[in-house]
């Protein structure tokens, strides 16, 4: 018989309190030269709750957050949703005009604003924000004056804790909302996938915290009581020189970061390699991961080692390679991630068959609750209970899952789809090549001409000539591109993912 027990609640901050109070002088996070304890990381929460509290911010209002990496930024976004508020996460690199337009679209009351980018703040017009708080000394006098107020007993672990906004790949950007419950479930999920999220366990956080993945790789290990060092900002050299010579057992990246690594001088690489013995994990997100770099990665730091995983800020992680699969299911997502349901389907809403190409939809406990203040697009991105980032897929027999394309990426030359990818893969795999893009262009014959964006290793030179003779090796000639551009650098959001509408 029920003794009529209240369930305990899924909430961001469930997993790091109780690690403190396991562990209170094990060291959570470490930023450059400074280190927070779980006990004092706890303590930093409840005040920064405290501290909201008492300046009038209640259950469902937003607070922003503009800052890189640095070590206040854990201890903000828990202490925001301890109260039942909603941290949205903004990009550090955003204008004045972006930061307004954001902070005006989710009516932020509170702005952190980390020091460096006060700039920033201060030329913004911030008709909702009520106060800044300047993330170094005023931050610490403001929040060590509050009195600690634990989690708000009134909120669900449906209650969004977070607003994050989407990088605009595809146009305006949309505020995503996700749950206490979506969140610390995905986390159980990384615990039981990649096996480096233990309390045992030490990440080097890299990719930037107010990216959804970025947050989520590392706010997973101080949930389950491990410690995270936390990069500032990404420097390719001293990432090879700390995974060589300190335990780090995990590691996320995003491709870019891997395509820097391997852009340094040999003798770097060659200095490096054999070192990380300690290292179990490296994850990849965030964007398309070329096989050609995949097998580098493998080729450098061994085999089993590397996942790829795929999913968005709305649906979660949605499926991912292991190790074991890296090179022999080539250019494969893998297969869906724990208590994930994935369907391909037709402009029809029709599933189908094997082996065809489909929109990729998933179903999940990780889902977003929705985009802020955005039905038409929310209309858009669900199906029933079903989200999709607007990929294409296809599966193959053995259940693993083969990104084609973005819906919205797809050329038709001629009459004929034409997916980018495809050729990007190829593009890759020659050695002059760091990385590429290939959009479609307007073109009076073929209606879209392919047209490629190449840009070429330091110290390298490739003719347009080589190139189309490189594509010819392995495409129809209706896939080769009509055009090769040269680029210093392709234009990427604060996730790594290539802007290829900026290209067009």
């Amino acid at each position: 018989m029920s003794r009529g027990l209240t369930p305990r609640k899924l909430l961001l901050s469930g997993g790091l309190h109780a690690a403190a109070e396991r562990t209170p002088r094990k060291i959570a996070l470490r930023c450059e030269q400074r280190a927070l304890s779980y006990e004092d990381l706890s303590g930093r929460v409840s005040r920064v709750a405290g501290a909201l509290r008492a300046a009038g911010i209640q259950r469902g209002d937003r607070v922003a957050i503009l800052a890189p990496n640095c070590l206040e930024y854990v201890e903000l976004i828990v202490g925001i949703s301890d109260i039942g508020a909603i941290a949205a996460t903004l990009n550090p690199r955003s204008t004045a005009h972006e930061l307004t337009a954001t902070c005006d679209d989710c009516g932020a009351r509170v702005l952190f604003v980390h020091e460096t980018l006060a700039a920033v703040a201060g030329a913004a017009k911030l008709a909702s924000v009520e106060r800044v708080v300047q993330i170094g000394a005023e931050l610490d006098r403001w929040r060590d004056a509050a009195a600690p107020v634990g989690p708000d007993a009134a909120m669900s672990e449906f209650d969004p804790f977070t607003l994050v906004y989407s990088s605009g790949t595809t146009g305006r950007p949309k505020g995503i909302v996700i749950s206490h419950r979506s969140r610390t479930l995905t986390f159980h999920g990384m615990a039981m996938e990649y096996g480096c999220y233990g309390p045992d366990d030490l990440q080097l956080g890299i990719a930037p915290m107010a990216h959804g993945a970025g947050f989520a790789f590392i706010m997973a290990s101080l949930y389950f009581g491990g410690t995270v060092d936390v990069l500032p900002r990404f420097d390719p050299e001293l990432v090879m020189r700390r995974l060589a010579n300190e335990p780090f057992t995990g590691v996320f990246m995003v491709p870019t970061h891997f395509q820097s690594i391997f852009a340094l001088e040999s003798t770097v690489l060659d200095r490096h390699r054999g070192g990380a013995r300690s290292l179990r994990t490296i994850m990849s997100n965030a964007a398309a991961l070329p096989q050609a770099m995949k097998e580098r990665i493998v080729d450098y730091w061994g085999p089993g080692l590397l996942h790829e995983t795929y999913g968005s800020t709305e649906a979660g992680v949605v499926s991912n390679l292991r190790p074991a699969y890296q090179l022999t299911k080539q250019r494969s997502v893998g297969s869906a991630f724990a208590l994930n349901r994935i369907r391909l389907l037709d402009a029809a809403g029709q599933d189908v068959k094997r082996g065809d190409v489909g929109e990729l939809f998933s179903t999940s406990p990780y889902l977003f609750n929705g985009y802020w203040q955005q039905p038409e697009e929310e209309a858009l991105a669900l199906r029933n209970d079903w989200v999709t980032a607007g990929d294409l897929a296809r599966q193959d027999d053995d259940g693993f899952y083969y990104i084609v394309d973005r819906k919205k990426d797809l050329v038709i030359t001629g009459g004929i789809n034409v997916y980018p990818r495809e050729i990007e893969e190829v593009l890759h795999q020659h050695p002059a090549i760091r990385e590429s893009a290939v959009i479609g262009v307007a073109d009076e014959r073929w209606g879209e001409a392919l047209c490629a964006y190449v840009v070429v290793k330091q110290g390298m030179h490739i003719a347009v000539r080589d190139l189309d003779e490189h594509c010819r090796t392995t495409l129809a000639p209706y896939k080769v591109p009509k055009e090769f551009r040269f680029i210093e650098a392709l234009p990427r959001n604060a996730g790594g993912k290539v802007l290829k509408r900026e290209l067009q």
